[in-house]
């Protein structure tokens, strides 16, 4: 009994036991069971993190081929590019022209600048300054281009900037630019030429007045196969083509920086208020229709043209370059402009005066005697002999040069005044205005007297030539109307001239007329003891303040009249002779 209750307990607790060890068993079978599951989803995780690496480094492969691919492209296209230089160097220029029409996507082929230079489509930088010193000002009212080349015997350059500088207002420094062109190649040349410069006028170049350039050496074509024509040697038609290449890259360069080109040579002189002349000149035009505006009758000195008219006037150029000098070609431009063929030359020439006018006196005056040109001495003439003879030259100057000034350099400041003292004076810059080289203010100009052939009023009062009329009778006059009222300072009226000494105004009154009527009412009493007239008042209101004597009327204009509408010459009587009014002055007050 005792026996089986001990196996009983030792069968229990045998029982227990292997529970609790099935137990313990279960329990760490199952621990273990999610430990691998954690490792295995971390390597499954590893493996597609290495797979996407595996992608991207895929992708960065492909792309870095494609750079490399890009790269020897490239280096293909330049190596090629120099083959396509080398053998489009060795093309003529007509099959260059043809091959680039070609290849012109456009179904119409407008003519360019290559079309009439075909060498400048092998070089890149063939349009481009070789050197340029400078600010590069622009939005100025006048441009002044000089052309300089290189002078076997003495170079003016430097003498002719100091005059021209030398005879600038603050202002008119501030509104311009002047342009020297040293059309050489010669780099060595060219740069010690831009080196003075600098040095001679570093506050000019600083400020942007002054800006020295030179061409690409592969803008000018092979000069060798030039056709000689009027009798010229090749030399000289070398020598005026390229002058004509130099013109126009000057103007090409310069269109763009203001509202008029002057152009200019580097052996001048200038006068004093040669600027404001121009400007005011230009603008008291009556009309646009003007081309040139002339401030000097030597060959291409003192030339004045609207910077919208460059572009035609270099084309016009360039088709012609090689077959005549630019004095020509210019006058041909006015020709094909406003000539009639079926009219005479008398007709034309009139037409051509409508585009291309005379200021007097000259404004510059030519210095030097040693041409561009190797070898040639400048033989100057008269100025009627000059409208006689070719102008082939290119510069039939008309003064005698003092051989003093080629011995010795001018100093820094030279002026147009100290200069002159050496000078020959030409025809028209030895003239003395009355005043400076004045210009009249803006005003309407009218009268009833019936004007001789070309002798007009208008021309007169824009200093272009004198005012030519039949014989005047009582009642007639000649009015200056002001477009806005203006206080006048004083008047000068010259009748006659040298040829015709006879034909003066008599008995004639200058006369004005006040903005203000009631004020000049009061001004017209002299104040004391009885009022006294001062001054006589005509029925329509103008008030005489001065009259002829001996062919001129000249006085001041009392201040206090005020703004004027106008001023008016009115003939008192019949006169038995024709009248010339060949000076106009009237001085606007400051």
């Amino acid at each position: 009994m005792r026996l089986r209750s001990g196996t009983a307990l030792t069968l229990l607790l045998g029982c227990l036991c292997a529970l609790l060890s099935l137990s313990w068993y279960g329990a760490f079978g199952g621990h273990k069971g999610d430990v691998v599951d954690i490792y295995q989803r971390e390597f499954l995780a590893l493996r597609d993190r290495l797979h996407a690496a595996e992608q991207e480094s895929l992708k960065r492969s492909k792309e870095l081929n494609l750079v490399l691919e890009e790269i020897k492209r490239a280096l293909s296209e330049k190596q090629a590019l120099r083959d396509i230089n080398r053998t489009w160097s060795s093309l003529s220029d007509e099959t260059k022209l043809k091959l680039w029409n070609i290849t012109n996507k456009n179904v119409l082929h407008l003519p360019t600048i290559f079309h009439h230079l075909p060498h400048l489509l092998s070089k890149e930088n063939s349009l481009q300054p070789a050197v340029h010193v400078g600010q590069g000002r622009t939005g100025v009212s006048v441009v002044m281009g000089i052309p300089s080349v290189k002078r076997e015997v003495h170079s003016y350059l430097t003498d002719t900037l100091n005059s021209l500088i030398s005879e600038l207002t603050q202002q008119e420094k501030e509104d311009s630019v002047i342009v020297v062109l040293i059309a050489e190649t010669d780099p060595q040349y060219t740069a010690g030429v831009a080196e003075n410069i600098k040095n001679l006028f570093p506050k000019e170049i600083h400020s942007g007045l002054l800006e020295v350039i030179s061409p690409s050496p592969h803008f000018y074509p092979d000069f060798s196969h030039l056709r000689e024509s009027f009798g010229d040697p090749k030399e000289r038609v070398r020598w005026r083509t390229k002058q004509n290449l130099d013109y126009c890259f000057l103007m090409m360069y310069a269109q763009s920086k203001g509202i008029y080109y002057v152009q200019l040579e580097d052996d001048i002189v200038a006068k004093p208020n040669y600027l404001s002349t121009m400007k005011n000149f230009a603008l008291q035009q009556p009309s646009e229709e003007w081309m040139i505006l002339e401030f000097s009758q030597l060959g291409f000195i003192g030339k004045m043209f609207k910077s919208l008219d460059l572009s035609l006037i270099v084309e016009f150029i360039l088709m012609f370059y090689k077959d005549k000098p630019i004095d020509w070609l210019l006058d041909h431009i006015l020709w094909v402009k406003v000539c009639n063929p079926e009219k005479d030359a008398k007709h034309c020439d009139r037409q051509k005066a409508n585009l291309r006018i005379r200021f007097k006196p000259s404004l510059f005056q030519h210095v030097g005697t040693h041409s561009s040109l190797a070898g040639k001495i400048q033989k100057l003439k008269n100025g009627s002999d000059m409208h006689q003879e070719s102008l082939r030259d290119f510069k039939p100057w008309n003064l005698s040069w003092t051989p003093i000034l080629s011995a010795s350099p001018w100093s820094r400041q030279v002026t147009s005044k100290n200069l002159l003292m050496h000078l020959g004076e030409d025809k028209d810059f030895g003239k003395q205005a009355l005043r400076k080289e004045h210009v009249n203010p803006p005003a309407e100009v009218s009268t009833s007297l019936k004007t001789y052939q070309h002798f007009t009023l208008e021309k007169a009062y824009l200093r272009e030539d004198f005012f030519w009329a039949f014989t005047p009778t009582a009642g007639d006059f000649i009015r200056f109307r002001f477009f806005k009222p203006l206080r006048i300072e004083r008047f000068f009226f010259r009748s006659g001239n040298i040829e015709h000494p006879e034909d003066k105004l008599f008995n004639t009154t200058v006369e004005v007329l006040p903005f203000d009527s009631l004020q000049s009412d009061k001004e017209a009493l002299q104040e004391g003891r009885g009022a006294v007239v001062k001054y006589r008042r005509t029925a329509d209101g103008y008030i005489q303040i001065g009259s002829f004597s001996k062919g001129i009327a000249e006085g001041e204009v009392d201040p206090s009249f005020g703004p004027l509408e106008a001023i008016r010459l009115s003939i008192q009587t019949d006169s038995p002779v024709w009248i010339i009014l060949s000076e106009i002055f009237i001085k606007k007050a400051e």
